[in-house]
C-alpha cells in the first residue's frame, strides 16, 4: 500500500526515511542525515530514488505558495504530508491507496511517537531515531499497517527503544497475544486500588436560522469519551436511548421506538472503536467492549432528527436613513431553569463603513470591536428559561456604495450542561470474572457537555 515513509525537518533534509516498495521511484535519500555526534538517521538508499524526495522538498516544503492540500501529486507519484510543529512526515505511493487509512495510519505514527518520547521535534527524533526504526518495523510490513495499539507496542519495545534481551516465558508468550491476538488494545496483568469509569457525552450543536424563528438546518456531532481506570481485562457493556436501525434485510424501519419505552433518539450514522464487538450491536443493542486502559474515544455519532435548541436568538434590524442602524437583539435559553448555560457570547455584525456604537445591554458585558465588524456580547452564566436582551446605536460614514449591506448572520457560542441531541446513558456496567470485583465495586461518573458549533442566526 505505501511505498516509503519520510520523515523531514523544516529545511527539507530527510531525518527518517523507509521505503518497502521500489515503484515509487522514490528516488529517495542518497544518503542519509547525520546529527551532530555522528550516528545515521536515514538508510542509505540508491541514487535512483533521489528525484522523489528531492520534489516533495521542493514543491511542499520549499513552495513559494502556501501548500494547503494535504495530498501532492508529482509526476504520478502520490505525497500523503502532515507537519506536527516544523516537521514533516510524508508517505509516499504510486498505486491507487485508501487516502482515509494512509491519514489515520499518520495520524497513528504521531500518536505512538508522542507516546514513547513526547513533542515531536527534530531534535528528539534524532535522539530516537533507533526506536523510531523499530517502531516502524512492527507497525508497517511491507506498506501495510499492522499493529499500531500503543499499550501494546510498549510491552515488547521499551520507552528507551532496547528491547529486553531476558524475557521469561510469561512474558513471551504475553508478546505473542498481544501482536496475534483479538485483544491489541489492552495488555494484561493491569491494577488498580480503586476501579473507576469516567464517560463523557460531548456534542455540538449546529444551526441556521432564519430571522422569522424558522430552522433551515441543525444537525449535532457527538462523542463518547470514556476515562477507564479498571484492573484485569473487564467486559463493559453501555446502552443508550437510541433507535439505530441498521439498513438489512428483515430489520425494522426507522419509525420504531425503543423497547424501554423512554423517549429515544434516531442516530443517523455512527464510527465505533476497534474494542466495540459491532456484532452484540447489531443484534442486542448494547455496547459490548473490552476498554482499553487509560482515556479513549468509544464512538462518534450524529444526528439530526428533534434537536434540543439550547438559545432562541431573535434579532432586529431597523435602518435609520443612510447614515444609521438600530439593532435589538433577544436571546432566550430554551432549558430546564435548574441547569446553567456558561461562557456564552454573541457576535453581533456591523457594516463595513461603521464610525461609532453605543450599546445598552441588561445583563454581562458588550463591546465593539472595529477589527472585528462586530458587537461581542459575553454573558458568564444565564439560566434555563430565562431571556435577556442587547440594543446597539449604530453610525455609519456616508459612502458612495450603492450595494445594501449584506447582513452577515449572527453567531453564538456557548457551553450547557446536557446533551442538545437528547441522548442519554441508561446503563452503563462492568464485569470482570477472574478478579475478585463486581459492577457494584466500580465507581462511575457520567457527565454530558453541551457546545455551540456553527450556532448562527439570519438577521
Amino acid at each position: 500500500m505505501i511505498g516509503g515513509l519520510f520523515i523531514y525537518n523544516h529545511k527539507g533534509e530527510v531525518l527518517i526515511s523507509r521505503v518497502y516498495r521500489d515503484d515509487i521511484g522514490s528516488q529517495a535519500a542518497d544518503s542519509a542525515v547525520f546529527s551532530s555526534s555522528g550516528p545515521f538517521l536515514g538508510e542509505r538508499l540508491g541514487a535512483n530514488r533521489r528525484n522523489a524526495v528531492d520534489a516533495f522538498r521542493v514543491n511542499v516544503i520549499h513552495a513559494r505558495q502556501q501548500v494547503r492540500s494535504p495530498v501532492t501529486n508529482i509526476a504520478r507519484t502520490s505525497f500523503f504530508h502532515v507537519k506536527r510543529s516544523n516537521i514533516w512526515l510524508a508517505a509516499v505511493t504510486k498505486q491507487n491507496v485508501n487516502a482515509a487509512m494512509v491519514f489515520e495510519f499518520l495520524y497513528k505514527m504521531c500518536d505512538v511517537m508522542a507516546a514513547y518520547f513526547g513533542k515531536i521535534s527534530e531534535e528528539n527524533i534524532k535522539n530516537n531515531f533507533v526506536l523510531i526504526y523499530e517502531l516502524l518495523d512492527e507497525i508497517l510490513d511491507f506498506g501495510y499497517p499492522q499493529n499500531s495499539e500503543t499499550g501494546a507496542l510498549k510491552t515488547f519495545i521499551t520507552q528507551q527503544g532496547i528491547k529486553s534481551q531476558h524475557q521469561t516465558k510469561e512474558e513471551q508468550s504475553q508478546i505473542t497475544s498481544q501482536v496475534t491476538g483479538q485483544i491489541g488494545w489492552r495488555r494484561e496483568g493491569i491494577k488498580y486500588r480503586r476501579n473507576e469509569l469516567f464517560l463523557d457525552v460531548l456534542e455540538s450543536v449546529n444551526l441556521l436560522m432564519s430571522p422569522q424563528g424558522q430552522v433551515l438546518s441543525a444537525h449535532v456531532s457527538g462523542r463518547v469519551v470514556m476515562k477507564s481506570y479498571l484492573s484485569g481485562m473487564p467486559e463493559c457493556k453501555f446502552g443508550m436511548n437510541d433507535k439505530i436501525v441498521i439498513e438489512k434485510q428483515g430489520k425494522g424501519t426507522a419509525d420504531e421506538t425503543s423497547k424501554s419505552g423512554k423517549q429515544s433518539i434516531a442516530i443517523d450514522d455512527c464510527t465505533f472503536h476497534q474494542c466495540v464487538r459491532l456484532s452484540k450491536f447489531d443484534s442486542e443493542r448494547s455496547i459490548s467492549f473490552i476498554p482499553p486502559d487509560g482515556e479513549f474515544e468509544l464512538m462518534r455519532y450524529r444526528t439530526t432528527k428533534d434537536i434540543i435548541l439550547p438559545f432562541r436568538v431573535i434579532p432586529l434590524v431597523r435602518e435609520v436613513g443612510r447614515t444609521k442602524l438600530e439593532v435589538k437583539v433577544v436571546i432566550k435559553s430554551n432549558f430546564k431553569p435548574s441547569l446553567l448555560a456558561q461562557k456564552i457570547e454573541v457576535r453581533i455584525p456591523t457594516p463595513l463603513n461603521t464610525s461609532g456604537v453605543q450599546v445598552i445591554c441588561m445583563k454581562g458585558k458588550a463591546k465593539y470591536k472595529a477589527s472585528e465588524n462586530a458587537i461581542v456580547w459575553k454573558i458568564k452564566r444565564m439560566a434555563g428559561m430565562k431571556e435577556s436582551q442587547i440594543s446597539a446605536e449604530i453610525e455609519l460614514l456616508p459612502t458612495n456604495d450603492k450595494k445594501k449591506w449584506a447582513r452577515p448572520p449572527i453567531s453564538m457560542n456557548f457551553e450547557v450542561p446536557f446533551a442538545p441531541s437528547g441522548l442519554k446513558v441508561r446503563y452503563l456496567k462492568v464485569f470482570e470474572p477472574k478478579l475478585n470485583y463486581s459492577d457494584h465495586d466500580v465507581i462511575k461518573w457520567v457527565r454530558y457537555i453541551g457546545r455551540s458549533g456553527i450556532y448562527e442566526t439570519r438577521c
